[in-house]
């Protein structure tokens, strides 16, 4: 079978009881323009001339279409005077020139001012105070100031936020350093409900809430997307309504129940451009968690063609902690802030329960083991060396499509 792995996929072999779990396919809109200009019909009378318009769209690690819907959003906003797009990259690297191309389209880098925010730039950062938990919040100036606020994106399953898209458009896309810090501190990651597909009572999305509320956006537009990256379901409108609309479009498709846990969960993180680094990868590491039993064995096939990164803290972290067990001591102790500790933190948790491989061809043995995780070359291979430490056959379950399925123990 084929796992979605970086741009090409991978074939592999895998035992006939091996049981393979994939979100319910749900075909892509016929005419996605046409789709997309409909739920903007009532939104963007919102928008009037002459008025300065501020579009957040998501970073090169996320899925979003970006190169079919802002077009088609641009088109609309025929009234407005004055448009800057804003890369909302959280804590996550700038993106190039030739990366900001491929994602908007070289008609939108050439005729429009794209902007990218930088979460450490104070000049650029304005203070609203503090959240109801009494975290730090500074938001974008560029978006504050505008008169109209657009947030857009991509909804999925989210290991702890719940789901992506709506009002994490601001929180962390275009906070200071401080807010994703705090928002994805100790505690935030270590409740019960910051999990995959949970919001109500989930702290992390609940403060995100906040802080976009704060923000007085003035309409998102999202989109859901299949397997093969096709449009879905367009969600445009008033942040929380659309979003809740997107939240159940998408939780009626992707969440699979099964009878028991396995002893090995062969997972990915569905494919370029979600498999770039080792970071973002923990995502389908955790989506695999949620089934595996304890004492079992995780393996994500990822390309990592961006390496752990060598940027932000995840990689040094890992490294200097040296074991999951000092991991979650060094990130529990008070006052201990860092980029890339919630990253750590869910590894660290989950690797207590059961053995993690990693099979790529972007990282080294010598990168996989400083993350603290096991090499794989070969996954046939592994699952037999594991079935031989077992002395039976091992029950077996694939998320071809990683994180884009929730699974979950009836």
């Amino acid at each position: 079978m084929r796992l979605a792995y970086g741009q090409t996929g991978l074939e592999v072999n895998l035992p006939p009881h091996a049981q393979v779990l994939r979100s319910r396919f749900v075909p892509g809109l016929a005419d996605e323009p046409a789709a997309i200009r409909a739920a903007l019909r009532e939104p963007i009378q919102k928008v009037r001339p002459g008025d300065r318009v501020v579009i957040v769209h998501t970073d090169i690690t996320r899925a979003t279409p970006n190169d079919r819907i802002l077009p088609v959003l641009l088109a609309e906003l025929k009234a407005a005077g004055d448009i800057t797009l804003l890369n909302a990259l959280g804590t996550h690297r700038r993106q190039t020139d030739a990366e900001l191309r491929r994602m908007l389209g070289d008609s939108i880098v050439d005729n429009y001012r794209c902007l990218q925010h930088d979460a450490n730039d104070g000049a650029n950062l304005v203070s609203l105070g503090q959240t109801s938990r009494g975290h730090p919040v500074r938001i974008n100036r560029q978006y504050l100031e505008a008169d109209v606020r657009i947030l857009t994106g991509f909804i999925e399953p989210h290991f702890f936020a719940g789901f992506s898209g709506g009002p994490k458009g601001v929180l962390p896309s275009i906070t200071g350093a401080e807010s994703v810090h705090s928002n994805h501190g100790y505690e935030m990651i270590a409740h019960p409900k910051a999990t995959w597909g949970v919001t109500d009572g989930n702290p992390i999305w609940e403060e995100m809430r906040e802080v976009a509320l704060r923000t007085n956006p003035t309409f998102i537009l999202n989109v859901t997307l299949n397997s093969s990256r096709q449009i879905t379901g367009v969600f445009a409108g008033d942040m929380l309504a659309a979003h809740a609309a997107g939240c159940a479009f998408v939780k009626e498709h992707a969440m699979v129940p099964v009878d028991a846990p396995f002893d090995i969960v062969v997972t990915t993180n569905s494919g370029y451009p979600l498999d770039q680094n080792l970071y973002q990868c923990i995502k389908g590491v955790s989506a695999a968690s949620q089934i595996v039993r304890d004492g079992g064995a995780i393996i994500i096939a990822a390309a990592c063609a961006d390496g752990l990164p060598d940027h932000g803290r995840y990689a040094a972290l890992l490294a200097e902690a040296g074991s999951p067990q000092a991991v979650l001591k060094m990130v529990s102790q008070p006052g201990f802030s860092q980029p890339d500790q919630w990253q750590v933190q869910v590894q660290a948790k989950i690797q207590l329960r059961a053995d993690v491989y990693v099979r790529s061809d972007g990282l080294t043995d010598a990168q996989i083991q400083r993350a603290l995780l096991r090499p794989c070359h070969d996954i046939e291979r592994t699952i037999a060396e594991i079935e031989a430490k077992l002395g039976r056959r091992a029950s077996i379950c694939v998320l071809p499509e990683g994180p884009q399925t929730i699974a979950y123990v009836r």
